[in-house]
């Protein structure tokens, strides 16, 4: 799995016309991507580095102060850009494998007692958010 995780003062998600998912105080917005050999297992593995990350004010973590996350599904972050002009997108898992497993990471985050808010898996949607820092990270699992 792979995750690009952005420090943030509020981001929300519009799929056509609608807020689908928001957060308006700190917190962190998740973009999530799967690959074809990822398990559940590694699904809990983000879900508690994402949850025990120290990144936010004062090196704190969402769990230390109960920050929301923004969780977004985001195949593209497999995309191959090493040939050409065109991404080619072998690397991420096609959606009946990948949408599990994001589904995943969101039901651990929120057994660890996380508040979470999501995307629409599939959905052509428009991310908003308010950089803080600006801290963004890639994480590799």
């Amino acid at each position: 799995m792979r995750a690009v995780v952005q420090r943030v003062s509020s981001a929300s998600v519009v799929v056509e016309g609608q807020t689908v998912g928001a957060i308006s105080e700190p917190g962190l917005l998740v973009l999530v991507g799967v690959t074809h050999t990822d398990t559940p297992a590694e699904a809990r593995k983000l879900a508690a580095k994402l949850w025990g990350l120290r990144i936010l004010d004062g090196e704190k973590s969402c769990s230390d102060i109960s920050a929301p996350l923004l969780v977004i599904s985001q195949f593209t972050l497999y995309g191959d850009t090493r040939k050409g002009r065109r991404p080619t997108w072998q690397a991420a898992a096609p959606g009946p494998v990948a949408e599990p497993l994001v589904d995943a990471v969101v039901g651990e985050l929120r057994a660890l007692g996380a508040h979470v808010e999501t995307g629409r898996f599939g959905a052509d949607m428009k991310v908003s958010l308010v950089n803080d820092g600006p801290i963004t990270l890639v994480l590799d699992l």
